[in-house]
């Protein structure tokens, strides 16, 4: 099938160039054309069509893979560049009132990402119809550049300095059990009677001792722990606190409804551990494309609610 891009004698630059990038980013020709919902011949065509146009081999292309030629890697940043100062360009153009069309590719962490932002996920849905989302669940940052990820959600500080990191909110934790757990059914209220309960670890926060605060008083403690299980998934952190294997510590979202129906009971009621900041981060080096903006937006004004988290501290 032909290709109008280049059948046009190369008169559509910019999406020569868009193409490229994506190629570079991507690591191969075929999940380039993935991304662009193109054939693998089409980006090779349009990659030949590039470099015809400007004179020189941008990628060299063997046997055993590709890598960018020394013009190629000269090319490379500028054309980044390009192409993210024209999509913020075309966006202000197009106007605030223009919906915002595309595909964003956004890494969220497994439990969150199959749960609780779902929701906040549909309102966007909605509000943008022509919008298009990839939803990949890691609980890891994720390399922007060769995964092709637009954005992520981080639980968990953020202590790369080459994103942009908006905070969206602090997610708070409480200390459950099962009630088969406790001593003649008795809640325990203060940490120091936790220590002698078994314990469940999530290793990704916590592993052998957890500091805990007074929500009233401002009194911090450290209870020392030694887990009859770890582990680094929150969905089997909750399992095993309802089969009564221990004590855990977790977002207290996860155990609303075991909580409501009984099936768990938290512990030490005026104690929390700290509460997880919520992040949403890009690379620093990219413009934000209105379908970005558009999904930030989204996403801070809906956690918001879920956090309680009122305007001013949005900001």
């Amino acid at each position: 099938m032909a290709d109008p891009i280049t059948d046009k004698g190369g008169a559509d630059r910019l999406t020569l160039i868009d193409t490229f990038v994506r190629i570079v980013n991507a690591g191969s020709l075929s999940a380039a054309a993935e991304q662009l919902g193109a054939t693998q011949p089409t980006v090779s065509r349009r990659l030949q069509a590039l470099e015809r146009a400007v004179g020189v081999r941008l990628i060299q292309r063997s046997t055993h893979g590709m890598q960018l030629t020394e013009d190629g890697r000269r090319c490379y940043d500028r054309a980044e560049e390009l192409i993210a100062s024209w999509q913020a360009f075309d966006s202000e153009v197009r106007g605030a009132g223009q919906q915002p069309v595309g595909t964003l590719r956004i890494v969220v962490p497994h439990a969150f990402g199959q749960q609780r932002f779902v929701g906040p996920l549909a309102t966007y849905l909605e509000r943008y119809p022509g919008m298009r989302v990839e939803w990949l669940l890691n609980d890891r940052m994720p390399d922007f550049v060769a995964d092709g990820v637009d954005c992520a959600i981080r639980v968990g500080e953020v202590a790369d300095e080459s994103v942009v990191a908006i905070k969206l909110g602090d997610v708070p934790r409480i200390i459950v059990a099962a009630p088969s757990l406790l001593p003649n059914g008795v809640v325990p209220q203060h940490p120091g009677e936790l220590a002698g309960l078994p314990w469940l670890a999530l290793r990704t926060f916590y592993r052998d001792g957890i500091a805990l605060s007074n929500t009233a008083t401002g009194e911090s403690v450290r209870v020392p722990i030694q887990p009859r299980m770890a582990t680094d998934s929150l969905y089997a952190l909750r399992t095993a606190a309802i089969l009564g294997l221990g004590v855990g510590v977790a977002s207290t979202w996860i155990f609303e409804e075991d909580l409501r129906e009984g099936r768990l009971r938290q512990l030490a009621p005026q104690w929390q551990a700290s509460a997880l900041p919520l992040y949403l981060v890009y690379p620093a080096s990219r413009l934000q494309p209105r379908r970005l903006r558009a999904f930030i937006d989204t996403m801070r004004a809906e956690l918001g609610q879920w956090l309680n988290i009122g305007p001013q501290a949005l900001g």
